[in-house]
């Protein structure tokens, strides 16, 4: 991808820098100069506190837009963080834009309010939460024209972050996907037989990705084939409600997943981070691609269980009537978990841990101390000794909840994988893809 350019030292710049000024200056009845901390220093932590108002959004009942993958979000919020710090330390490749901004801005600073900007943007009922946020990150910074300089960034930032996803396709009408009928075709699953949904983002432009079935996985097994057969057995033992075959700690594991995956790999991404103490353009530049990662993974995947359109677990063992010979059906057996309304292949709970295992690993390196805890067990503290077993681990989890096979499993771990590898490669190269006029 060819690097993008825009020289906004000129009128952009400048008018957005005296719009700053004088907003900020209006509220803080004028300002004291002083001088600007080093371009690039400082901690991470401020990205950390802006992922962290962003998970809290999202957990938040009713905040998230129904029909808007959270993961979007999250990547529109790191790329415009990311570039803002990015135009000031010069530290990195550009996502979007390569701005020609002022060495004395404080990179901080713009990071905190492209961050604000964002999440503004797209949760304005959230408005009184971001400003305060703002208000406290800004509040040890001396005025001065370094502070209203990296505001004037950060501004700019965000408004060509939102602005690149204006019309990715996003809030595009969700296709009607009609029921199958014959097995292994997908149907609403029992026992609410909730309408599949997000069948609109096949069709939402990648941040990163050439195209939504670049890394499409293969066609799985018919569910004739002896592979299949083996697979829903191994769920209608492991994954029922009341199974004595599972064991006690791959019930807890099954328990301890099923909250949104990209909302707990965002919580081990910010626990790494501090614990590692990476600076402001390091932070930056890892969540940015690890949001990346997340958002193409989940327009990969939908385009891949939308494409083949595979019936989940529940179905096939309540209904039967396949294989040689016809399977009977057990129209009693109920998973562990709820199962989710979209079709079973490749597993999306297996395709963002392996992307989220990638990018992790690439940073700090697989083996790495991880302790991760659930929303839906707390207190309960999983401890693994690298990112690829907690992968894993959240992949298996699936099966032992009943609502994946391990098809699935396999198929969606390879799918992060090969996303999250290609969107790290992208950034090594020639950096990503937006040119800007």
């Amino acid at each position: 991808m060819k690097k993008s350019l825009i020289a906004f030292a000129g009128v952009v710049l400048t008018l957005a820098a005296t719009t700053a000024a004088f907003a900020y200056q209006h509220a803080t009845g004028g300002g004291t100069v002083a001088a600007a901390a080093p371009a690039g220093s400082g901690s991470g932590a401020i990205v950390v506190d802006w992922n962290k108002q962003l998970v809290k959004i999202v957990n938040t009942p009713g905040a998230q837009p129904a029909t808007i993958h959270p993961t979007r979000s999250f990547a529109i919020l790191h790329v415009a963080i990311y570039d803002a710090v990015i135009s000031i330390t010069d530290r990195g490749e550009p996502y979007l834009f390569s701005l020609d901004a002022p060495t004395r801005a404080r990179p901080d600073v713009a990071a905190a309010k492209a961050g604000h900007d964002v999440l503004l943007a797209l949760y304005p009922a959230w408005q009184a939460s971001l400003d305060e946020q703002l208000a406290d990150e800004l509040a040890s910074v001396p005025n001065g024209p370094s502070k209203l300089e990296g505001i004037a960034v950060g501004h700019l930032a965000a408004t060509l972050a939102l602005a690149s996803r204006a019309n990715d396709g996003s809030s595009a009408a969700q296709p009607v996907i009609p029921a199958g009928t014959e097995p292994g075709q997908y149907r609403p699953a029992p026992p609410a037989f909730t309408p599949p949904v997000f069948t609109q983002w096949p069709g939402v432009t990648p941040f990163v990705l050439r195209s939504a079935d670049q890394f499409r996985p293969p066609a799985p097994p018919a569910v004739t084939s002896t592979v299949y057969g083996q697979a829903l057995d191994e769920v209608k033992f492991l994954g029922e409600k009341t199974s004595t075959a599972r064991t006690a700690d791959q019930t807890v594991i099954a328990r301890f997943w099923p909250g949104p995956i990209w909302v707990t790999w965002n919580e081990i991404a910010e626990k790494s981070a501090l614990a590692h103490h990476t600076d402001l353009a390091r932070t930056a530049q890892l969540f940015a691609l690890l949001a990346l990662s997340f958002a193409d993974t989940t327009i990969a995947f939908y385009d891949a269980k939308y494409h083949f359109l595979i019936w989940r677990p529940i179905t096939g063992i309540r209904e039967g009537g396949f294989g040689t010979p016809a399977a009977a059906g057990d129209s009693t057996w109920t998973p562990l978990l709820g199962t989710a309304p979209d079709p079973s292949y490749p597993g999306a709970h297996s395709a963002i841990s392996g992307a989220g295992a990638t990018v992790l690993a690439h940073f700090f390196g697989d083996r790495d101390s991880i302790s991760v805890t659930s929303d839906v067990l707390p207190g309960v503290v999983r401890n693994f000794d690298s990112y690829s077993a907690a992968a894993t681990e959240a992949g298996l989890s699936r099966i032992y909840g009943g609502v994946h096979t391990r098809i699935d499993h396999v198929a969606g771990l390879e799918l992060g994988i090969d996303v999250a590898d290609f969107v790290l490669t992208e950034s090594r190269s020639s950096g990503f893809g937006f040119i800007v006029t």
